[in-house]
């Protein structure tokens, strides 16, 4: 098993250098918030106000960012470390009285009457405009001091814990398989795995274990959504989908034209997964067992160093850095690659500007889908790469762009194997990306439509773990259509996917969908432009921290304001979906 190292962060909780960050962070806080205090009660001098606040809390914000990552990274592959459970909370504790100060110094901003003439009279201040301009429009969501701070100090034994206890209850759950008990993340595996029989009773184990913990997690659900609910109605938010636009820097007309366009094309989709039924032998829709199997002739099993050489070959045909940011991520032990007991499901990557790298966790399998997720978290890094050029303050992006590098090196490597691949190795390659965006189109509709009902039905009630899966049935229904087979959906869906157990960030599904098709779009254009787009990229990536979503589209000439963008893109699909079709008569 090839694990990562966190040594550039810190060696252990025990050495000096993170006990001393620890005492550090505190001293600083204490600083930030004595001046916040002191300074920010009239605007006089607002200029050195301001620039001398933001070089104090980039310093603290960088020592913040290296600690916590260490406990959060150290527990996501080792679920029960009490150390890093001690010390992650009290990171937390520690970032909540960061508020004060952060709070005081959002409100006092926009009492400058001139601060757009002063803002262009300085350099670092014309350098985190956009920065600083956020505030401003972000100070009427706020509430006084007092509320701030107990909010921050409640969030974390509230939608925090419950996060974590949703995670932790996830990564340790013993599933019965073939008379042994396996990790979860194990046996979701084995969904692509080549055998018919060991996919479907792989999902029967699954859907066997999941009660175990269905009523815990379904607290820590309720726990969540209930917290953000009551937030965005204090905050003055119309709905947390309201907010999470918000987040998002984005237009809810920008959302409404892409969640539109998706549901319009959903038919395409529906007939690539009725063909896909038909040709594993199944006649009432392709049951959710086999929504992942694999198709064709190919049936490569790859090691980690032989997906990380494909990788690295693929790379290379959009440009030289990109090859070598996945090299130094492979020879600099950024990635742990492979599931274990106590190691978190799925895939993420961390960028972790401090110490300008980023670290990787997957669970690899040795399929070529797994090698596509390889792919998508190189591509996470990269966009950290660039935006490690820019400040700390100005390396906030959104979610829909957060997953834009990371599908344009998904389809990078996709349509490079696809390039020299013969008929039945296409159809296993087209099946491989298809597979992908149907995810990404389909089931994120699907996970939408959940989490939006879940939101609404949790104002007056809380909803068990028997209300949750019928909501998650009739999402898939509408997203799916007859296109799966109602006999066997995945009502579970809700329990094993993190993202909903996030209070500070609602409907981390619809990202995923924007950054598919806005990737797609960027990659129509490189293969127009060549080589000379390259940079137009680095640079897009760059300045997602200091731009709408909109705004950063116009950087290489794209307007996603329009559903012919969106619709633009998700023919790009189309194409692929009519040739699979072909291909499989």
């Amino acid at each position: 098993m090839k694990k990562w190292s966190l040594d550039a962060l810190f060696t252990s909780f025990e050495s000096k250098e993170f006990q001393d960050s620890l005492v550090l962070i505190e001293k600083l806080i204490e600083e930030s918030n004595s001046y916040a205090l002191k300074e920010f009660n009239d605007t006089d001098d607002s200029i050195n106000k301001i620039k001398t606040f933001i070089v104090k809390s980039e310093e603290l914000r960088s020592l913040l960012i290296k600690s916590f990552i260490f406990c959060s990274l150290t527990i996501s592959t080792d679920a029960m470390n009490e150390e890093a459970k001690k010390y992650l909370n009290k990171m937390q504790q520690l970032s909540s009285k960061t508020t004060l100060a952060s709070t005081r110094f959002s409100k006092w901003i926009p009492t400058i009457d001139n601060l757009d003439e002063l803002i262009d009279s300085d350099e670092l201040l014309t350098e985190v405009k956009y920065y600083i301009n956020r505030i401003v429009e972000g100070s009427k969501y706020l509430l006084s001091d007092g509320e701030e701070i107990i909010i921050s100090k409640l969030s974390q034994t509230g939608s925090s814990a419950w996060g974590q206890l949703q995670s932790e209850l996830t990564a340790t759950l013993k599933v019965d398989y073939d008379d042994k008990k396996i990790t979860l993340s194990e046996v979701r595996n084995l969904s692509s795995d080549k055998d018919p029989k060991v996919r479907k009773a792989a999902y029967e184990a699954e859907l066997a274990a999941y009660p175990k913990i269905a009523q815990s997690v379904a607290y820590a659900l309720n726990g969540v959504k209930g917290e953000v609910n009551t937030l965005c109605e204090l905050r003055g938010f119309e709905s947390a989908l309201d907010q999470a636009v918000y987040q998002s820097r984005m237009k809810k007309s920008t959302l409404d034209a892409l969640i539109e366009s998706m549901k319009e094309y959903l038919p395409h989709f529906h007939k690539y997964l009725k063909r896909k039924a038909e040709l594993l032998g199944h006649k009432n829709g392709l049951p959710y067992y086999d929504i992942f199997a694999p198709m064709g002739e190919s049936s490569k099993e790859f090691t980690v160093d032989e997906a990380m050489e494909y990788i690295f070959e693929n790379f290379r045909t959009f440009s030289p850095g990109l090859e070598a940011l996945a090299r130094r991520a492979r020879d600099e032990e950024w990635i742990d690659y492979t599931s274990r007991p106590g190691k978190r499901g799925g895939a993420f990557c961390a960028n972790i500007h401090p110490i300008k790298q980023s670290r990787i966790l997957t669970n690899f399998s040795g399929s070529f889908s797994g090698v596509i997720t390889l792919a998508h978290e190189l591509g996470h890094a990269y966009h950290g790469d660039q935006i490690f050029k820019e400040r700390v303050v100005n390396s906030s992006y959104t979610m829909p762009v957060a997953e834009t590098a990371s599908t344009f090196c998904e389809t990078i490597v996709k349509n490079a194997a696809l390039k020299d691949a013969n008929d039945n190795e296409k159809i296993t390659i087209l099946e491989q990306s298809l597979k992908g965006s149907t995810q990404v189109v389909v089931d994120i509709l699907s996970r939408f439509i959940f989490e939006a009902e879940v939101f609404d039905k949790r104002k007056t009630t809380p909803l068990n773990p028997r209300m949750l899966n019928e909501m998650m049935i009739k999402s898939q229904k509408e997203a799916y259509g007859d296109s799966l087979d109602h006999d066997y959906l995945m009502p579970y869906a809700w329990l094993n996917k993190g993202h909903y157990y996030r209070g500070g960030l609602s409907f981390y599904n619809f990202p995923y969908a924007f950054g598919l098709l806005f990737a797609k779009g960027i990659y129509a254009e490189f293969i127009k432009q060549g080589k000379p787009f390259v940079e137009k990229v680095n640079l897009l990536l760059q300045k997602t921290g200091q731009m709408s979503v909109e705004d950063v589209a116009s950087l290489v000439g794209l307007d996603i304001s329009s559903r012919e963008f969106w619709n633009s893109s998700l023919e790009v699909i189309v194409k692929e979906i009519d040739l699979f079709l072909e291909l499989t008569k």
